[in-house]
């Protein structure tokens, strides 16, 4: 059931409603984390963020509060296609030296984030690695993906999870120091 006892439909037609309030911030969200690939790259912008799309809008146990929720839920949605895409490109080009698919992000690339240089971690080093780190602490991975996939500040990342923005930023703190061990290992 969904707000004041809304049904699966009513959430999909929220969900519709909310998106475009959101969808240049996704968009900007997804040519940000591409502008740095190869010319050869397959995924563009706006299809991760149509793709992402049609996975928020396939569910139908979500209850959508407000722009702010949509869009970390989205942030996940695109980590996911992210993921499956490096998945599926490495796949066909195994064994033929493919090339990593990389990330960049000011907020955890460079000498005090994730990463070094200009060079952001893979996907699938920095899915393995988030999936370690949620091993550990699921709010810690739950952070990194809302602010480095979903690009939400701290005070919104807060209001996601409903912690404190001091639990916010000593955790991306954390995490973001974890991170950059694991991935230099």
């Amino acid at each position: 059931m969904g707000l004041g006892g809304a049904d699966a439909g009513d959430e999909r037609a929220r969900a519709r409603e909310l998106l475009p309030q959101i969808y240049d911030e996704l968009r900007a969200l997804a040519a940000g984390y591409l502008r740095q690939e190869g010319a050869g790259h397959t995924l563009q912008p706006t299809a991760l963020v149509n793709e992402a799309c049609m996975r928020v809008l396939d569910q139908s146990r979500v209850q959508w509060k407000n722009p702010g929720h949509l869009r970390a839920v989205s942030a996940q949605a695109m980590r996911r296609v992210l993921v499956d895409h490096a998945r599926a490109k490495r796949a066909e080009k195994r064994g033929g030296g493919a090339r990593p698919v990389t990330l960049v992000s000011e907020l955890i690339g460079g000498p005090d984030g994730i990463g070094s240089g200009g060079d952001g971690p893979d996907v699938l080093a920095l899915e393995a690695a988030l999936e370690k780190l949620a091993a550990r602490s699921e709010r810690q991975a739950r952070i990194v993906e809302l602010r480095f996939f979903g690009g939400l500040t701290i005070p919104e990342t807060a209001d996601a999870l409903e912690v404190s923005e001091t639990t916010v930023e000593d955790d991306w703190r954390f995490a973001r120091a974890w991170l950059n061990r694991e991935l230099s290992a």
